[in-house]
């Protein structure tokens, strides 16, 4: 990874053109091609960013960034007006978050039995891969529109939080533009639960007992 405390301007364009004034920021440079831009506010979110595979050119005071999106591209023009730092860390291989055994569990079931997180839910991919981490199962529903499952035990807000942002970074994918979000638990917390419908994800409380095989489902009876 490579780390750059520079003095720049910034000019993003492609699907729209954007600009942030000359201004001290930190450019973060990953060896799988993505590019972020942070100022010292704003929280973990980039102030612009791009995402790979991506193409990078430099040239003395220019860092060029640039992305096929479809029939266009896009670019980011990064005018380095001073360097107060530059360097490199080998990060050596990316270790994959660990999710205590129960997540995993679950996350296993739900891949082989889908259909629990949605009616007419397919799996796509475990593991579907962010530059922000992976969301835990990807799928489309009968109708073929991109559903991220975000699978925990206990769901809290946190938990509401981090499939929004899964589905931020996912939504810059035209193809994903409507991805729609689940959030499936053993149990979801009320809190977590007003906050994630507030917000259009549905959420799914799972059994592992039923998932396992090892309990019949309970019968609901409707009017």
């Amino acid at each position: 990874m490579r780390l750059i405390v520079a003095r720049c301007e910034v000019r993003y364009s492609g699907r729209l053109d954007a600009l942030l004034p000359e201004a001290l920021r930190l450019i973060m440079v990953k060896s799988d091609g993505s590019v972020m831009v942070h100022a010292d506010t704003g929280g973990y979110k980039p102030q612009n960013w791009m995402t790979p595979p991506t193409v990078i050119e430099e040239a003395e005071g220019l860092l060029v960034v640039r992305k096929r999106a479809g029939a266009t591209e896009d670019r980011l023009d990064i005018r380095i007006a001073e360097v107060l730092s530059d360097v490199e860390h080998d990060m050596g291989e990316a270790a994959a978050l660990e999710k205590d055994g129960v997540e995993a569990h679950l996350q296993e079931l739900l891949a082989e039995q889908p259909h629990w997180c949605g009616e007419g839910f397919r799996l796509v991919r475990r593991e579907w891969p962010t530059d922000i981490g992976p969301v835990d199962l990807m799928c489309r529903d009968d109708e073929d529109g991109w559903i991220a499952v975000e699978i925990k035990r206990v769901a809290t807000i946190e938990a509401v939080e981090q499939l929004c942002r899964y589905l931020e970074r996912l939504r810059e994918d035209p193809a994903m533009a409507e991805v729609r979000g689940v959030l499936a638990a053993q149990s979801i917390k009320p809190q977590a639960r007003v906050l994630a419908e507030s917000r259009g994800l549905r959420c799914v409380e799972v059994d592992l007992a039923v998932l396992r095989g090892e309990r019949e489902p309970e019968l609901t009876l409707f009017a």
